[in-house]
């Protein structure tokens, strides 16, 4: 589904990449399965860039001459992974279908393996850093999209988990770090800012379930690889992590830990988005806390199976989500 950017990557972004698998390691059932439910067989698989699945993401040719994206994966390397796409089986059938989004075709789960297939976008992944334009067509669809599933509606609603219940073991990263600092165990490497304001990072971050809180559709996972560009429309993939939160959650999670290009700033377009218009700006400070800590806190924990890059990637994130909360007045700072 997704092409590389035009422009070449900076140098300072790692590339989001898991270990990718061949179409060939899917089952020879599966992928009879599947070629049956599209009424043609596969002539022709091509492995896609981006992302961290440790599994397949390929554009599969069909003998009718159809394209189509699949993303398959099985229990391993990594046994996390299934069950995010099960999630994902069960929440992209019930997005609403004004949301430009690849609709779900087929969903098949057997032999410890689940494929999903999806309609081909043939657009392009956004460029690294951001780039004006292509930030601003971005946030345009955000604001949109705001607009569209606020509330969510109640079909979706009813499949997603909140904030709360979704982000519970993500968003504790400043206390994980506390408890090490408590227990002798060092903070190597840690930003020396953090280290001396870790108690209050911590409190700070304890808030952050009522912060988030709200009815409206988040992606929750949005990153430029979750982004596809194509000439009129701003297509979300991959929403296997969506929930109900408040209107702003998907603006922070995109532009905290992105790199800017230029004169570009977080604050600036944050405070102009108008998601973010009814936001407590206290509120948006503990949010802002809370995903530094999981950025800071998952960077510095082993790379899990058949995800090499993703602690790197991880530790870039959260420097530059760090350099904006250092912006920002944290309650009892000192």
């Amino acid at each position: 589904m997704p092409r590389p950017p035009t422009d070449a990557p900076h140098r300072s972004v790692p590339p989001a990449v898991g270990d990718r698998r061949p179409w060939t390691d899917v089952p020879p059932a599966l992928r009879a399965a599947l070629e049956q439910r599209l009424g043609a067989p596969v002539t022709r698989a091509v492995t896609c860039p981006g992302g961290f699945s440790p599994g397949v993401a390929a554009q599969l040719q069909l003998a009718d001459d159809r394209r189509v994206f699949v993303k398959a994966v099985g229990s391993e390397p990594n046994t996390y992974a299934p069950e995010l796409h099960r999630r994902e089986a069960r929440i992209a059938p019930v997005l609403p279908s004004h949301i430009p989004t690849p609709r779900l075709l087929t969903a098949l789960d057997n032999h410890g393996w689940v494929v999903l297939t999806f309609q081909w976008v043939d657009g392009t992944m956004p460029t690294q850093p951001w780039r004006a334009p292509q930030l601003n067509r971005v946030l345009r669809a955000l604001a949109a999209l705001a607009t569209a599933v606020t509330p969510t509606p109640p079909a979706l609603s009813a499949v997603l988990p909140t904030a709360a219940e979704s982000l519970a073991d993500e968003f504790r990263g400043w206390r994980n770090l506390t408890q090490q600092r408590n227990a002798g165990l060092p903070l190597d490497g840690l930003d020396p800012w953090a280290a001396a304001h870790l108690d209050t990072l911590a409190e700070l971050e304890s808030g952050w379930t009522q912060a988030v809180r709200g009815d409206a559709l988040a992606h929750c996972d949005l990153r430029a690889d979750n982004i596809l560009l194509t000439r009129q429309e701003v297509h979300l993939v991959d929403w296997a992590r969506a929930t109900l939160a408040a209107p702003w959650l998907d603006l922070l999670f995109l532009l905290a830990p992105a790199p800017l290009h230029g004169g570009l700033s977080p604050d600036t377009a944050f405070a102009a988005h108008p998601a973010a218009a009814e936001a407590d700006p206290s509120d948006v400070t503990i949010a802002l806390t809370a995903l530094t800590g999981m950025l800071i806190d998952r960077s510095r924990r082993p790379p899990p199976p058949g995800i090499p890059t993703l602690r790197r990637f991880q530790a870039v994130q959260a420097r530059t989500a760090l350099q904006w909360l250092r912006r920002r007045r944290l309650p009892h700072h000192s």
